[in-house]
């Protein structure tokens, strides 16, 4: 039984390291520049470098890294409003 669950615990773990991290699964490399205005809008302590133009509700988010997870926030204005885009009609 013990053997089992160690092997079973062993597939797991190396399965896990194979799998794409989410903060790579955006390359920020392959996103196009933001705006210069986009960038006097946002406010200070975003990162802009990964910041994007989600096309669900046409406003821009950034991956912001802390110790415990890394997750998607709205890009905001100095004020705290999200930076959004109207859509095209």
């Amino acid at each position: 039984m013990y053997t089992r669950s160690a092997l079973l615990l062993t597939t797991v773990l190396a399965l896990g390291a194979c799998s794409e991290s989410f903060s790579n699964s955006q390359n920020a490399s392959s996103r196009p520049p933001l705006p210069e205005n986009i960038l006097e809008m946002a406010a200070p302590n975003q990162d802009l470098a990964t910041a994007y133009l989600r096309p669900e509700d046409n406003c821009y988010w950034y991956m912001h890294a802390s110790p415990v997870e890394t997750t998607r926030l709205p890009l905001r204005t100095i004020e705290g409003n999200p930076i959004c885009v109207k859509r095209a009609e």
